[in-house]
C-alpha cells in the first residue's frame, strides 16, 4: 500500500493495488461527510479525480451522469474527488463545488473536496480528469482515460473506462487496464 506521500516520490497505484485511504473522511457538496469505503456498492467503486474549471474535464464531464448510471447499473459506486488545493480560496473552493454539481446535475453521486490532496497523493493522481476503477475487493482494475476523445462523444472510438465496466463485472480480462490520462495537473500546495 502507498504512502501519502507517493505523489512526492513519483509512485503510483499500480492494477492489482488495494484503495489506499479508503477510509479517509471527505466533505461532499451535500454537506455529508463520507469515505469511499461508505461509498462503495458490491461492485466496487469507481473514482474520477475532477475539478471545475480544467477544459479537459469540460469536455469530458458530459459523460459522467451516464457513467455513473452505468457503474449503478452494475453496482459500482462512483466519486469524482477534487483535490485542487491550490485552488482552494477560488475556482475549486467548496461554494463554487456546489454550484458546479448543481449546473452539471450531479445529482446521483458524490462530488468531494480531497483536503490538502491526500487521496490524490496516495493515489499517485496526477491530472484531472484522472480516473481510477476499483473491483468488489477495492483492487485497482483500471486507470488511466475516460475514453479516446474528449472533444466529441459521438467520435468516441475506444471507449476505455465503460470496457472496462463492463469486462469487469463479466469476469472478463480489462484490455487495455492502463491508458494515459490527460488532462490539467492537479493544483497541489506545497
Amino acid at each position: 500500500m502507498l504512502a501519502s506521500s507517493a505523489f512526492l516520490t513519483g509512485e503510483q497505484l499500480n492494477i492489482g493495488d488495494k484503495a489506499p485511504k479508503s477510509d479517509l473522511k471527505m466533505t461532499g457538496t451535500d454537506g455529508t461527510e463520507t469515505t469511499l469505503s461508505e461509498l462503495a456498492k458490491s461492485g466496487g467503486i469507481c473514482v474520477i479525480f475532477s475539478c471545475n474549471t480544467c477544459p479537459y474535464v469540460v469536455a469530458w464531464e458530459d459523460r459522467y451522469n451516464e457513467l455513473e448510471e452505468l457503474c449503478n447499473q452494475y453496482q459500482v459506486g462512483f466519486v469524482l474527488v477534487n483535490s485542487n488545493e491550490a485552488k482552494r480560496d477560488g475556482a475549486d473552493s467548496m461554494a463554487e463545488m456546489i454550484e458546479h454539481a448543481k449546473e452539471k446535475t450531479y445529482n446521483n453521486f458524490a462530488y468531494v473536496e480531497d483536503t490538502n490532496h491526500v487521496l490524490a497523493d496516495a493515489f499517485g493522481a496526477t491530472k484531472t480528469p484522472d480516473v481510477f476503477l476499483f473491483d468488489s475487493n477495492m483492487t485497482l482494475v483500471y486507470k488511466g482515460a475516460i475514453d479516446d476523445d474528449m472533444k466529441d462523444k459521438s467520435n468516441v472510438k475506444e471507449a476505455y473506462l465503460k470496457n472496462a465496466l463492463t469486462s469487469m463485472v463479466s469476469g472478463e480480462k480489462i484490455d487495455p487496464a492502463t491508458t494515459k490520462a490527460i488532462g490539467c495537473s492537479i493544483k497541489r500546495k506545497s
